[in-house]
């Protein structure tokens, strides 16, 4: 009995308790957040089923059979989720009309069905980010002010003071928001396409993210207070405003010069 009692009451149980706790909850918490990222509880096995052809007949000769990727042609699919698939082929980015720096928006070439039995297929593979819903991005329930703070803080330098996009290097770009939906910029932010960062539920909140989309609808209302002289800008159109200034200026000074000579 007095081996048992030491044994049970060792002085490393609370140490190996206190681990197995917190393995527990790291495990929980996992699975929570895992659980609702992925689409596939609920798809259909039929949309599963079907993907799964779209994929063999129109994305497999890259991606490969098994969506495991291709080494220098295109990355593996496995655990990307819905959300990748329906931006990137929601937006006409895949399939890839040409070879290039980046993927290039162009006309959708499948239709929602389609797209979201090929998000579907993609999303069985492994779990990733789901699709958003109505509500986290519909941007009138959003905070336009708080988004317009973080979208500076995080994509301004990139997309521009108003999300009219600007140049990067090597022939990549990113593109103006204007016309982006709501839905694909939510996507975009969560699985971080091509040339940009993932922007996950731990480093912007998803009310912080429908607050970005908020602030970036009343961008396209028109520019408050006049022209938007192209919304590249602050410093931009601070330059234009001082050229043709001075220039004006200038030239009615040289005019009152020469009246009066």
């Amino acid at each position: 009995m007095r081996r048992l009692s030491l044994t049970r009451y060792h002085r490393a149980a609370p140490l190996v308790l206190l681990f197995v706790l917190l393995a527990g909850i790291t495990t929980a918490a996992s699975f929570v957040q895992s659980t609702p990222a992925s689409a596939t509880a609920e798809a259909s096995a039929d949309d599963i089923s079907e993907g799964s052809k779209l994929f063999a007949a129109n994305c497999a000769t890259c991606h490969g059979l098994d969506a495991q990727g291709t080494e220098g042609v295109a990355p593996s699919l496995i655990g990307v989720g819905a959300a990748a698939v329906d931006f990137q082929v929601g937006t006409g980015r895949m399939p890839m009309q040409a070879s290039g720096p980046q993927a290039i928006a162009k006309t959708v070439q499948f239709n929602q069905d389609q797209i979201d039995q090929l998000a579907a297929y993609v999303a069985s593979l492994a779990p990733g980010p789901a699709v958003p819903d109505a509500d986290a991005v519909d941007p009138a329930l959003g905070n336009a002010a708080n988004g317009m703070a973080l979208f500076r803080t995080n994509c301004a330098m990139c997309h521009g003071s108003v999300g009219g996009g600007g140049a990067l290097t090597q022939g990549k770009y990113a593109p103006s928001l204007w016309a982006t939906t709501p839905t694909h910029i939510y996507e975009a932010m969560l699985v971080g396409p091509q040339s940009m960062p993932v922007f996950n539920n731990a480093n912007i909140t998803p009310e912080d993210k429908r607050d970005i989309i908020a602030y970036l609808d009343e961008q396209r209302n028109g520019a408050p207070g006049g022209a938007a002289l192209g919304a590249i800008g602050p410093v931009a159109e601070g330059l234009w405003a001082w050229i043709l200034g001075m220039g004006i200026i200038v030239g009615f000074t040289v005019w009152i010069g020469v009246r009066s000579s």
